[in-house]
């Protein structure tokens, strides 16, 4: 059937997919984006000019924060997925207090709009690294995740506390998704995948954080799309309810390995410098994935290997060899 999807961060990166995914099933879709500076405005409007003239889309340049702007986009939507946030972990150790107005204050404005507007179905963007660095894995969402290591990673377990209130107290059915590590086309240039490619197609020397153990469970972007989708059917039902869903690969790829990986794709002998690794780093993600197919029918279909050359051949057409 179709609906009236609000997509908040729309012109980012699983933003922007989600948008094109929700049109492409015939649904409406409403964005909102406020072209943070965190990466270059010209990477979002390039995304968003892919979705600009398709028919359904409607866009606001706003804030999460702002209760106008809120509430304009909300009107007449069934349900709302929450992308938007300030993202990245280091940076947040350099400025915490902008972490926790974009990622709380944004998401209790937009609950608080969904409640007044009477917007039961809520979609949220979490993360993994809410688990921090002590969890057993596979991560399970039955873990406490009571010791985040950043403040990026607290503000998100901090939003999943937040639907749950908005759960308990006022009826919302919401999915809480934490996602582990998304790479895929038109990746933030600061993500690892993305910047390694960049500098070792111009031949430049990468940055390698630690002694190449520390271990991530890369997930496609169309495998959490297809989570993502899912959930926003989950969500429509009568009954109030909060579930916190994994979406990963359930797979572990050691950082050394994603480097020869890469290297190999381009055709090119890597060359690294070898730093300490850096705080609010984690040694280890990898995601349990059980509740996800069992709720959600999550299976994850691209592999490492394939999700790599994938992107360096969207790469190599997008960007060429061009210098850092």
């Amino acid at each position: 059937m179709k609906e009236r999807i609000l997509v908040t961060g729309a012109a980012g990166f699983i933003g922007g997919h989600t948008c094109s995914a929700l049109l492409d099933r015939g649904h409406e879709v409403v964005g909102i984006d406020n072209f943070d500076p965190f990466y270059e405005r010209s990477i979002k409007e390039e995304c968003l000019g892919q979705l600009i003239s398709r028919r359904g889309f409607s866009f606001l340049e706003g804030d999460i924060r702002n209760e106008q702007d809120v509430r304009q986009t909300l009107k007449g939507v069934d349900a709302v997925i929450h992308l938007a946030a300030r993202a990245g972990v280091r940076p947040s150790i350099e400025d915490p207090v902008l972490y926790a107005s974009v990622n709380l204050e944004g998401t209790v404005r937009l609950l608080e709009g969904c409640r007044q507007a009477n917007v039961r179905r809520f979609v949220f963007g979490s993360s993994s690294s809410v688990y921090g660095d002590s969890t057993e894995v596979p991560f399970s969402e039955d873990a406490l995740a009571l010791t985040p290591i950043s403040p990026y990673a607290a503000t998100k377990r901090g939003g999943e506390l937040l639907c749950q209130v908005y759960t308990h107290l006022y009826g919302l059915r919401i999915a809480a998704l934490r996602f582990f590590t998304v790479y895929g086309h038109r990746q933030r240039p600061d993500l690892a995948i993305h910047k390694f490619t960049r500098l070792l197609a111009a031949g430049s020397t990468i940055q390698q954080y630690g002694d190449g153990s520390t271990e991530r469970d890369y997930t496609h972007v169309d495998d959490i799309l297809r989570g993502v989708l899912a959930a926003v059917e989950w969500t429509d039902s009568t009954e109030p309810a909060l579930e916190i869903i994994n979406l990963g690969e359930s797979d572990t790829v050691k950082l050394d390995r994603l480097i020869q990986l890469i290297a190999s794709a381009l055709g090119v002998d890597p060359k690294i410098e070898r730093l300490p690794a850096q705080p609010g780093d984690v040694t280890r993600t990898y995601a349990d994935i059980s509740k996800a197919r069992r709720l959600l029918g999550y299976d994850p279909q691209v592999d490492i290997e394939d999700g790599i050359v994938d992107f360096v051949d969207w790469y190599k057409v997008t960007h060429g060899h061009k210098s850092p």
